[in-house]
């Protein structure tokens, strides 16, 4: 098994995700647009609205982790939104999943924040194990409310 590096993506390497995170969006059935997702991932890291990380394997880049800020008021500290977690077919089951929410769990504890929060699918029962392989608890106190615009 190859080993899997984590990098922070920036302009400089930011072209080296957008197929991947063409591909997430495909997962979710949205239409190929390779422009489109050049530009939203390029317009986030430029405006400091996400921090993003790419998973690569051999060179090849395999995977990549897109992580909004966000506060609780509550509690008065920041919470990370782990929006975006995506591997390649080829690369699953070869650690890059876990290395990726590693490094966003790194992340968290190195800003103070209070929590990593992600939703998932129902049917996603794949990430739902690996995530519960490593300490994520589901949601069992509160519902999820959306309003559509």
């Amino acid at each position: 098994m190859s080993k899997v590096t984590i990098t922070k993506v920036n302009a400089d390497n930011v072209r080296d995700v957008i197929p991947l995170f063409d591909a997430y969006r495909q997962f979710y059935e949205q239409k190929a647009d390779l422009d489109g997702a050049g530009h939203f991932l390029t317009e986030r890291l430029a405006k400091n609205e996400s921090v993003l990380y790419l998973a690569t394997e051999d060179n090849r880049a395999v995977g990549f982790a897109q992580l909004y800020p966000s506060f609780s008021s509550v509690s008065m500290k920041r919470i990370w939104i782990l929006s975006d977690l995506f591997v390649s077919s080829p690369a699953r089951g070869h650690g890059v999943g876990t290395a990726l929410l590693q490094q966003c769990k790194q992340l968290a504890m190195d800003t103070g924040a209070r929590e990593l929060a992600l939703e998932t699918m129902r049917d996603n029962v794949t990430a739902q194990h690996l995530y519960e392989s490593i300490g994520w608890k589901r949601d069992e106190i509160f519902y999820r409310y959306n309003l559509p615009l």
